[in-house]
């Protein structure tokens, strides 16, 4: 187990939002591209019906929606506590729930250790292709959950 890191000097200002903005950017961008390719293809393709040309349509919509839906993920902290909004769902923590912030080597993206004994995965934090903002902005997130209460500790 390696030593703590040390804290940052200047914590974020609450509320705070952590975003993999550039995932998200690329996500959002190829979604719109995709969307615009699929339904130009559809309405110059002279041989396809309203229907065809429809669930031409409706197949890119539903691309741009799971691309939507995977882009996002983000992370509020505030005054009370942190809200974590993966894919498909969010929760509510109190700054006492949350013992650990865990970004190790390998780790797709944050992990909040809590004090029911439970992990919860906070995707709205990770290094993917921003690895130096991910350790920021894990670092950040630990040093405002010992401001406030909790005794994280990230690795």
């Amino acid at each position: 187990m390696s030593a703590p890191s040390p804290r940052p000097t200047e914590l974020p200002a609450l509320p705070a939002t952590f975003r993999p903005t550039l995932t998200r950017v690329v996500l959002l961008a190829v979604g719109a591209a995709t969307f615009v390719v699929i339904t130009a293809v559809a309405m110059t393709l002279e041989n396809l019906g309203t229907g065809e040309r429809t669930s031409f349509v409706l197949v890119a919509l539903l691309f741009f929606g799971v691309l939507a839906l995977l882009s996002r993920p983000h992370v509020i902290a505030d005054e009370t506590g942190v809200t974590v909004v993966n894919i498909t769902r969010t929760r509510r923590l109190a700054w006492a729930e949350i013992l650990r912030v865990n970004l190790r080597a390998g780790d797709p993206w944050v992990f909040l250790d809590l004090s029911d004994g439970t992990s919860m995965p906070a995707l709205g934090i990770q290094p993917g292709m921003a690895k130096k903002q991910a350790i920021r902005d894990a670092r950040a997130l630990r040093g405002l959950t010992e401001l406030h209460g909790g005794t994280a500790a990230a690795e």
